[in-house]
């Protein structure tokens, strides 16, 4: 019998960062449309060798991706940031999306954080209408920031609460800003009825998924494969159904995983953590959603079924509507029996 199709399994894509959604033939276009210049790591040697394995790798991954940001001038640009984002995303099987953005690397150039998210949902809106896929927006705090900014985009959040921002999350270097000094800006969030989000368990081990999860209350965890490092917590989050965000291509090219057969997908599976597998950041690692699906398949040896099981897993672990969430379901069980979508 040939092999279905991943691109066809509908599922839920729910970590993915902005600027990292970019198209690579869009962040050259835009470069040479705006006398950006771009270093060979994002030209003729893309996508980048890198490693976060210290900060000096971090420092270099960090400032290729403000690199990239940098191209985004104007609304247009960003516009077509998310419009080309959600067709790839269609064209991946993905029915929801949830991109994580931190309006603060954007708010200079667009009028400031109200009118950077206001600009995002618009075009997060034209995009879903256009595509299809259904889109929701996390704003992120960054932990190398103080936790007082963080609070003012937990408040900033709260407000589009039920107006296309479903979460809140944490992301940058763990090693630089622990999860227990924000929970403050997490508590606001989850007064607001957000999903908390943040990023933990990448760069650091067992105690910072722990800090995720207890002190600031997390729904789902970005990354969160340090874990493993510790049994007692892996049953924690399986008992808990907090979900973890998975991104095999992203942990190898970081050096958080020395190979793909590192990344323990299977481990956490077989424990029974439900997991939503990510593409983290397409730009710089090189591949989308599909092919961490593909990778489970081909490396970590998931079946149809299991294949199929971490679909519903990402779906029941988003913020999607109800009845989008039914169709999802039902539509995965449809690739599970064969039938054409």
């Amino acid at each position: 019998m040939e092999a279905r199709l991943v691109s066809a399994l509908p599922k839920a894509h729910l970590h993915l960062h902005f600027t990292g959604s970019m198209r690579h033939s869009t962040l050259a276009e835009l470069a040479d449309e705006h006398g950006v210049h771009l270093p060979p790591a994002l030209v003729e040697d893309w996508p980048p060798q890198l490693s976060a394995t210290d900060e000096r790798g971090w420092f270099r991954f960090q400032r290729l991706y403000d690199i990239a940001r940098s191209v985004l001038r104007t609304e247009d640009d960003l516009r077509r940031l998310v419009r080309e984002t959600a067709e790839d995303e269609a064209s991946e099987g993905s029915g929801w999306l949830e991109i994580q953005v931190d309006p603060s690397g954007y708010a200079h150039r667009f009028g400031g954080l109200t009118p950077t998210v206001e600009l995002v949902l618009d075009a997060v809106r034209q995009a879903s209408a256009a595509t299809g896929v259904g889109i929701g927006v996390i704003i992120a705090a960054n932990r190398t920031r103080h936790p007082l900014d963080a609070k003012t985009l937990a408040r900033l959040a709260g407000g589009y609460a039920g107006r296309g921002v479903v979460g809140f999350g944490l992301s940058n270097d763990e090693r630089r800003g622990r999860a227990y000094d924000f929970e403050g800006a997490f508590r606001i969030a989850r007064r607001a009825g957000l999903l908390a989000d943040p990023h933990g368990g990448e760069l650091m081990g067992p105690a910072s998924v722990r800090e995720c999860l207890e002190t600031l209350g997390a729904d789902r965890i970005g990354h969160g494969i340090r874990a493993v490092e510790d049994p007692r917590l892996v049953e924690q989050i399986a008992n808990r159904g907090v979900t973890l965000e998975v991104c095999p291509a992203s942990n190898v090219s970081l050096g958080v995983a020395p190979q793909p057969e590192d990344v323990p997908v299977r481990t956490l599976f077989e424990a029974g953590v439900p997991l939503a597998l990510g593409a983290d950041d397409p730009l710089l690692f090189g591949s989308r959603l599909t092919r961490q699906y593909e990778m489970a398949r081909e490396i970590y040896g998931f079946t149809d079924a299991e294949l199929a099981e971490l679909a519903r897993q990402s779906v029941r672990g988003s913020a999607a509507p109800t009845d989008l969430q039914k169709r999802l379901l039902e539509g995965i069980d449809s690739w599970l029996r064969g039938v054409d979508q």
